[in-house]
């Protein structure tokens, strides 16, 4: 009896050694699958052709577990690979399906298989890769069906295309657009009232001016303070400012002498050509050869300024018969 026990235990661990390397082959399977959509075509038409491999819960999760697609090349025999897409995984609650989707084409006519699919399989990090191999799928490339009996029909002459002026119609839109703007921009500037010259109308006479600049100067008491020089500049400055603007003289631009000269067709100027001159002579002194005049001179070139003013001063509504004297003998 004893005995019968001891050969039944060694029977079953012999049983159970046998079988366990296939249940591990069983738990390490994977289901891998070729298919197409068609398995018949004509010259040039597309196939497509889906790879698929089916995992257990057990094998997806298991980060050991890898399996890793075929690459096919661009040229298989008789088929050329056109388009790829990536590997693609579909869950559920039992599988997990990885998938991946070839477009294949022929121009080669026959029967023709496209070769088996070869998937490594790793189930462990230190484990050798294993294979797992689809089956040949068989396509039948068609020509296309010709009639041999019928005469061959001759190459047709080019033929033109009857013209129509709707195929132009949206250039002949973006001309007449064109056409437009530009019309009416030319109209626009044509017919656009032009604006009058703005004239500045002088609010106050030169004479005016000047009467008031020689009030200031005194008021400011500049030789009194000692800056001889700047007061004999603007002394001069605005005579020959008020000569420039009374009587259109570039006084202003011109020496002592040479304004001096230039005074003698304006009558009332050149009665006053002494005064003029006594002044002038004392300021190009003190302005450039450092003279200092005394208090009486000072006094006596600011009153010699004012009575040159006063003489020339403009009457209300008359004329200047002596600023257009001078304009001729400067033309």
């Amino acid at each position: 009896m004893h005995k019968q026990q001891v050969i039944r235990r060694i029977f079953l661990s012999c049983l159970l050694g046998l079988l366990y390397p296939f249940s591990l082959l069983a738990q390490q399977a994977v289901d891998v699958t070729a298919k197409a959509d068609t398995n018949s075509i004509r010259i040039g038409e597309q196939i497509k052709l889906q790879l698929t491999a089916t995992l257990t819960p057990a094998q997806f999760k298991d980060p050991n577990f890898k399996i890793i697609f075929p690459v096919l090349p661009d040229s298989l025999e008789h088929f050329e690979v056109i388009t790829r897409t990536s590997l693609d995984t579909v869950s559920t609650q039992d599988v997990h399906t990885l998938h991946q989707t070839f477009t294949l084409t022929s121009f080669d006519s026959g029967h023709w298989q496209i070769p088996p699919m070869r998937f490594e399989v790793i189930t462990g990090a230190n484990a050798a890769a294993d294979s797992a191999v689809t089956l040949p799928i068989g396509i039948d490339v068609n020509t296309v069906a010709v009639d041999t009996t019928k005469a061959f029909k001759p190459i047709k002459a080019v033929q033109a295309v009857p013209w129509s002026i709707w195929d132009y119609w949206l250039y002949i839109a973006i001309g007449a657009g064109i056409v437009l703007i530009i019309g009416g921009l030319i109209w626009y500037f044509r017919s656009r009232p032009e604006k009058a010259p703005v004239v500045n109308t002088p609010t106050i006479s030169p004479y005016e001016l000047a009467t008031r600049q020689l009030k200031t100067l005194k008021e400011e008491k500049l030789w009194q303070q000692g800056d001889v020089k700047q007061y004999y500049t603007r002394l001069t400055d605005i005579l020959r400012t008020y000569f420039e603007h009374q009587f259109n003289i570039a006084a202003l631009e011109q020496t002592s002498e040479e304004l001096l000269q230039n005074i003698k067709p304006v009558t009332k100027l050149n009665q006053q050509r002494d005064k003029l001159r006594s002044l002038l002579a004392i300021a190009d002194l003190a302005k450039f050869a450092k003279l200092q005049p005394t208090a009486d001179e000072h006094e006596d070139c600011m009153v010699k300024a004012e009575e040159i003013l006063e003489w020339t001063r403009p009457k209300a509504g008359a004329t200047e018969e002596d600023g257009t004297a001078a304009e001729k003998q400067q033309a």
